[in-house]
């Protein structure tokens, strides 16, 4: 099966949070509303620079992909 690259996510014992699922390596699920991640991958790699680098541009990506399927949302572009 293929998946999505993010997913958007919301639970009823959190009705204030929305989650972005990241599910390509490292995996991680983002609370967008807390800016809190949970990494579900060790991150690997001999430079701990380099991997807080990659780590910070996949969890912005993430909030810009976030964004941008909210505004999506809230201007209708998705229905049909």
């Amino acid at each position: 099966m293929k998946l999505p690259k993010f997913l958007m996510a919301d639970n009823s014992d959190f009705p204030e949070d929305l989650f972005v699922v990241h599910t390509e390596y490292p995996r991680f699920i983002l609370n967008v509303e807390e800016e809190e991640v949970e990494w579900l991958d060790d991150l690997e790699g001999d430079d701990e620079e380099t991997i807080a680098d990659e780590a910070t541009k996949v969890i912005e990506a993430a909030f810009k992909w976030c964004d941008a399927e909210l505004e999506k949302y809230d201007t209708g572009e998705d229905e049909e």
